[in-house]
């Protein structure tokens, strides 16, 4: 597929909900096309899952564009051009505009993800910087952008109370820990949203559709406000002011035609 079939910069006004979506959309456009016209690798920022999904509409999936976080199941990932003399494989070598930072801190700390977060922000580095964070026992390994990488090395030194000492790893050696989850059996008569909600953190429906309603919950990474949206199997859902689950799986019909789920919640 070459790209100026599917591409049209018009598009951003189409998709964009917000002044800060079009501004954002027209700068990530910018970037990734001024690539593909010269044919040199061009990447942009680090991506929320909705902003991802927004550049889907307005790039299609022409050749040679991925969405990169530094390992599979990144959260915030950033948009890669890359040439046809460029293999899909270079985005994990020494040049990548991605790069993998090792913390190391004393065992018995325990900081958390908000604590990396709001340390680095008050650190002066911008969110989009940044992607995912992922927190172990006794280190941290934050994938930022290659530019970002000097600056965090010579000025972050700690989070929270806790003193850190950082270097760069290659991106093949970064630990991704498991999430810690509360597996959920259930069954319920359909797969809405709210019913799912409701399941999965235990509360009534109505009071899962008013989440939904305020605009509270996203399905991997997208808001949704219609409560009676049907959740695939294996999509995430967040909440605010709840915490995240995941449709786990869908185990068919029971012998009350009901049917049964597996959820896992994030603790």
């Amino acid at each position: 597929m070459h790209f100026g079939d599917v591409m049209d910069r018009s598009n951003i006004e189409k998709i964009a909900h917000t002044p800060e979506d079009r501004m954002l959309l027209a700068k990530l456009w910018d970037k990734i096309h001024a690539g593909m016209r010269k044919n040199i690798p061009a990447n942009t920022c680090f991506l929320s899952p909705r902003e991802l999904e927004m550049t889907k509409y307005l790039f299609g999936e022409p050749d040679g564009l991925y969405a990169f976080g530094g390992y599979g199941d990144a959260e915030r990932k950033m948009l890669v051009y890359l040439p046809e003399y460029l293999e899909e494989s270079s985005l994990m070598e020494e040049d990548s505009p991605c790069v993998c930072l090792r913390a190391l801190f004393y065992q018995g700390d325990s900081p958390s993800h908000r604590d990396f977060l709001g340390a680095l922000m008050g650190a002066g580095i911008a969110r989009e910087t940044m992607g995912d964070i992922c927190v172990d026992q006794g280190r941290c390994d934050l994938f930022v952008t290659a530019e970002i990488a000097p600056y965090i090395l010579q000025n972050f030194s700690s989070a929270g109370r806790t003193k850190l000492h950082l270097q760069q790893i290659p991106l093949t050696e970064a630990k991704i820990p498991e999430p810690e989850v509360k597996e959920i059996k259930d069954t319920m008569a359909s797969l809405r949203l709210d019913s799912v909600i409701s399941s999965g953190f235990r509360i009534g429906r109505s009071l899962a559709a008013q989440y939904v309603n305020a605009g509270k919950a996203a399905i991997d990474g997208l808001p949704c406000e219609k409560p009676d949206k049907p959740v695939p199997e294996g999509a995430k859902i967040s909440v605010r002011g709840l915490g995240k689950i995941k449709l786990h799986a869908i185990n068919g019909k029971t012998k009350k035609d009901r049917i049964s789920v597996v959820i896992h919640r994030y603790v």
